[in-house]
């Protein structure tokens, strides 16, 4: 003999049902989600890239800059870059800084101390500001933000510079630089705001000489 209710029978039967359609709504609502997620990273992907290879087009550049220390420090000055791998910062006084990467080496020295400190330029993170190309489809990526103001492009190799990053910003409209910052092995930010930039410029050699004649150990660098 049954003894089932008929109404409990059609209420279990359709809360199993409703709990079936959520189940199935929701496992559905993963793959959407996550296609909803790539469809957006790869749009945010694309548009970065156009702004990259905008960037990466500009063969010279000059122009001032206004630098910012990790503990605060303010210091300015000009500078000079051309593609590919060569860069050169001339700090205003009373600053005895110079910075020059003559596409195989960045050189930091001191005017005053008469001091010279070398390092490989693809040992660091300039080397993908400095790049003839930059390709974000390379793995460097590490995050790309879109704004109404400014887009951002976080950009490191571990292998090569360990937890070093350079993140560089640019006008969402024009795709003009206006900054970068690099985050040292430390997790210590240097930013630099770049303004009065004037592009196509020419330049002499010796703008990206390194006076490799008078660092000691580096004979095998001089021309």
């Amino acid at each position: 003999m049954n003894n089932s209710d008929p109404i409990l029978d059609r209420i279990s039967l359709t809360r199993r049902h409703l709990l079936g359609t959520l189940a199935v709504a929701a496992a559905s609502a993963i793959p959407i989600a996550a296609y909803a997620q790539a469809a957006s990273a790869a749009s945010n992907n694309a548009t970065a890239q156009a702004i990259a290879d905008h960037f990466s087009s500009v063969a010279t550049m000059q122009g001032e800059f206004v630098q910012f220390g990790p503990r605060g420090e303010q210091t300015g000055g000009k500078f000079y870059i051309q593609r590919p791998g060569k860069l050169r910062f001339n700090y205003d006084n009373p600053s005895p800084i110079r910075v020059i990467a003559d596409g195989k080496n960045v050189a930091v020295g001191n005017m005053k101390l008469k001091t010279w400190d070398l390092y490989p330029l693809s040992k660091t993170p300039l080397s993908l500001l400095l790049a003839q190309r930059i390709d974000l489809s390379s793995g460097s990526v590490k995050s790309v933000k879109q704004e109404s103001d400014l887009t951002t492009i976080a950009l490191g190799n571990n292998t090569v510079f360990g937890n070093s990053t350079i993140t560089m910003m640019f006008d969402p409209k024009t795709y003009d630089l206006r900054q970068w910052t690099i985050t040292d092995n430390q997790g210590k930010d240097t930013s630099v705001m770049v303004f009065n930039v004037k592009t196509g410029v020419q330049f002499d050699d010796k703008v990206f000489r390194v006076p490799y004649e008078v660092i000691p150990g580096t004979a095998a660098y001089r021309d």
